[in-house]
């Protein structure tokens, strides 16, 4: 992407245009006067353990057996 000029409002906001509308991002200020700017996607504080150690591993094992065993996974959902 070129490089383009934005001029900061009195408000202290910048556009980076209608396409970005809505995003979520995260501001880093490396330096005086540079910043880096990455869209970023958050996960709610009551869902940040599904994202720890060992639930991951255990979700990964998970996720993969069932794609192994489609219809396993099928059989065992329609169980009483």
């Amino acid at each position: 992407m070129a490089a383009e000029t934005k001029t900061i409002s009195s408000r202290g906001q910048i556009s980076l245009g209608k396409q970005h509308a809505g995003r979520t991002v995260t501001v880093e200020e490396i330096e005086d006067g540079v910043w880096l700017v990455k869209a970023a996607r958050v996960i709610p504080e009551n869902e940040l353990w599904l994202h720890r150690s060992p639930v991951t591993e255990e979700l990964s094992r998970a996720i993969e057996w069932a794609e192994k065993h489609p219809q396993g996974l099928q059989a065992r959902c329609l169980r009483p």
